[in-house]
């Protein structure tokens, strides 16, 4: 499928549905500053120390549109780097949403403004425009994962996730199934039942991994 498609499909599931499936592709603490927003795209990298943030908004202008903006504070938990001026920016030029780890400020504007912002809490001191430092389009730590330039970031009020491009697809389908599986369940306790005719809940639990390994050595039925 396109990319547009995939992006349409995974948008009807959720991060935490796909994130069953992801082994350390997701950014701990970084919640939105909308609890409604849902925002997904490509990330587009930024490292951006100390209190600058010159290289911010002229890396953004580099940056595809569709991008996440996905900022790299090194650690810096003081001080924001991303408040309406910078959201305005991202919107205007045709950004996805803004990921950054580190606090965020105007939150009134943002919320108002409606572009996705994702964020490590809130300050009132911030950044401003000095053309020090600052690195775009390189592998960056955000929120205890690494990403790539060109990685697929989805976010949601539940926190964000990080997978290759080459491996959402895959992701995303497996979410589609325990979306569906997660229905049966739904109507399963809606009947006063349990979960014990879709899963073999004593096995899993007495058992364990020697179950799963018998169920793997059977010999196949004919």
């Amino acid at each position: 499928m396109t990319r547009e498609e995939l992006f349409e499909l995974a948008l009807t599931t959720d991060p935490a549905q796909i994130g069953h499936h992801v082994q350390g592709g997701f950014m701990s603490g970084l919640l939105p500053v909308n609890d409604d927003t849902k925002a997904i795209g490509p990330a587009f990298t930024i490292r951006l120390p100390g209190n600058d943030n010159a290289m911010l908004y002229y890396a953004m202008k580099q940056a595809p549109k569709g991008s996440m903006i996905v900022i790299d504070r090194m650690g810096d938990t003081r001080i924001s780097a991303v408040g309406e001026m910078v959201a305005l920016a991202a919107k205007s030029l045709g950004m996805a949403g803004i990921v950054v780890d580190g606090p965020s400020t105007d939150t009134r504007a943002i919320r108002k403004l409606g572009f996705p912002v994702f964020a490590r809490g809130r300050a009132c001191v911030t950044n401003t425009i000095k053309g020090i430092d600052g690195e775009y389009g390189i592998p960056v730590n955000c929120g205890g994962c690494v990403v790539n330039p060109g990685d697929i970031v989805y976010g949601d009020i539940d926190g964000v996730i990080c997978a290759p491009a080459d491996k959402f697809e895959e992701l995303v389908l497996a979410a589609k199934k325990m979306d569906e599986m997660e229905a049966k369940w739904r109507e399963a306790f809606a009947k006063g039942e349990y979960l014990d005719n879709l899963v073999n809940l004593d096995r899993l639990v007495n058992e364990g991994i020697r179950g799963a390994i018998a169920d793997m050595s059977a010999p196949a039925k004919e």
